[in-house]
C-alpha cells in the first residue's frame, strides 16, 4: 500500500487482510433498493449496506486505498477513487463487481458525477488537477489544473459548474463544465476539505478542517457570505434533500454538527463514533450515514430525532460513503418494465484531514 504524506495520523496496515464476502447482486429481481457504498481505505474494499435492513450485504475488492465514492444517477455504476494506485474502480451495481479500472492523476481523492451521468470529475490531490472521465467510454478525456492539493468536489444541480476545495491554498476553484476551465477562485477558510451544494444550487457549503468552520458560498456571486463555527476538524458534509439542514462530520471531537440552512447556524450536535469522516443522506432524508474511520463503523442517524440509532461494522478505516437507489424500475404504458433514472444521491465528500506540518 502506498503511504501518502497527506494522510493525517494513518497507520498503514499493509499486511492485514479481511475475509471478503462473495459479490452479491444488488437486486436480482429488479426491485429498487437504497444502498450505501462505503470505501474502506485500510483494506482496499467497498462495503455495501442495505439501508432498509441496515446490514452489510456484500464486500467488494477494489484498488489500493479507496477513498471517494459516487453513484451514477441511474444507479447502474459506482465510481471509487483509489489513492494508493492512482486509479478509479468502476463497479457494476447489478453484480457488485468491478468491471473496469481507470488510470487518473496523482493521489485521486474524491469523485463527483454530473446530473446527466455522462462525466465524472476526480480530484488529484498531489497533481493539483481534476481528471474528467467520460462514463460511456470510461476514459479520461481531459485534465484540468486547479489549486493546491484539491480534495473535495461537488457539481451544481444544473451540471454547469464544479466546485473544488483546494486544501493546500485555502481556496475553491469553480470549473465551467462546457469549457472545462477554471473561471474563478474563491478564498475560503483554513484547509478546505469537502464541498456540498444545496438542491436549489444557490449555495455551496465548504468544511475548513483547520479552521473548525464551514464557509457558505453564494453561487451566483461566488463569494463567501458567512462562516459558521462547527466542531473540531470538520471533514465530510452532506445536505438533506429538502435543503434545510447540513450534517457535518467533525473528525477531531467525534461529533456531527447539524446546521440549519435558514439560520446558517448549528442547532444541534450529535455524538457519533471515533473520528467521523464521511457523511451521506438517504434520498428520503430520514437517515444520515456517517463513517467513523478509527473504529471501522458507520453511525446511522435518525434525522428526525438527530440521534444515532445503530452503528454498523464495516471494513478497515472507512473513508467516504455514497447512497443511491439501485435497480429502480417502473412499468411503461405497454406494461413492460422500463428502467427509470434514480432520484438517488447525496454524495459527499471527503476523506482525510491534513497534517499541520
Amino acid at each position: 500500500m502506498v503511504v501518502r504524506a497527506w494522510v493525517a495520523g494513518l497507520a498503514v496496515l499493509a499486511g492485514l487482510t479481511v475475509p471478503l464476502a462473495a459479490a452479491t447482486p444488488a437486486a436480482a429481481d429488479g426491485r429498487a433498493q437504497t444502498l450505501a457504498y462505503v470505501a474502506n481505505f485500510g483494506d482496499d474494499t467497498v462495503s455495501v449496506i442495505n439501508t432498509k435492513t441496515k446490514t452489510v450485504i456484500t464486500t467488494i475488492p477494489v484498488g489500493d486505498a479507496p477513498s471517494g465514492v459516487a453513484i451514477t444517477p441511474d444507479g447502474r455504476r459506482v465510481y471509487v477513487t483509489n489513492v494508493g494506485d492512482d486509479t478509479v474502480s468502476v463497479i457494476n451495481t447489478k453484480t457488485n463487481t468491478v468491471i473496469t479500472t481507470i488510470p487518473v492523476g496523482d493521489n485521486p481523492i474524491i469523485v463527483a458525477i454530473t446530473p446527466d451521468g455522462r462525466r465524472a470529475f476526480v480530484t488529484n490531490a498531489l497533481g493539483d488537477t481534476v481528471s474528467v472521465i467520460n462514463t460511456k467510454t470510461n476514459t479520461v478525456t481531459t485534465t484540468i489544473p486547479v489549486g493546491d492539493e484539491p480534495v473535495g468536489v461537488a457539481i451544481t444541480p444544473d451540471g454547469r459548474r464544479v466546485y473544488v476545495a483546494n486544501r493546500g491554498d485555502d481556496t475553491v476553484s469553480v470549473i465551467n463544465t462546457t469549457t472545462n476551465t477554471v473561471t474563478t477562485t474563491i478564498p475560503v477558510g483554513d484547509a478546505p476539505t469537502s464541498v456540498a451544494i444545496t438542491p436549489d444550487g444557490r449555495r455551496a457549503y465548504v468544511t475548513n478542517a483547520l479552521g473548525d468552520t464551514v464557509s457558505v458560498i453564494n453561487t451566483k456571486t461566488n463569494t463567501v457570505t458567512t462562516t459558521i463555527p462547527v466542531g473540531d476538524a470538520p471533514a465530510g458534509l452532506a445536505i438533506t434533500p429538502d435543503g434545510r439542514r447540513v450534517y457535518v462530520a467533525n473528525r477531531g471531537d467525534d461529533t456531527v454538527s447539524v446546521i440549519n440552512t435558514k439560520l446558517n447556524a448549528v442547532t444541534t450536535t450529535i455524538p457519533v463514533g471515533n473520528e467521523p469522516t464521511g457523511v451521506a443522506i438517504t434520498p428520503d432524508g430520514r437517515h444520515a450515514y456517517v463513517t467513523n474511520r478509527a473504529d471501522d463503523t458507520v453511525s446511522v442517524i435518525n434525522t428526525k430525532l438527530n440521534a444515532v440509532i445503530i452503528a454498523l461494522q464495516v471494513g478497515d478505516f472507512p473513508a467516504l460513503v455514497a447512497i443511491g437507489t439501485i435497480g429502480e424500475h417502473d412499468k411503461g404504458k405497454d406494461g413492460r418494465r422500463t428502467r427509470q433514472l434514480s432520484t438517488a444521491t447525496d454524495i459527499l465528500n471527503l476523506i482525510m484531514t491534513p497534517t499541520t506540518s
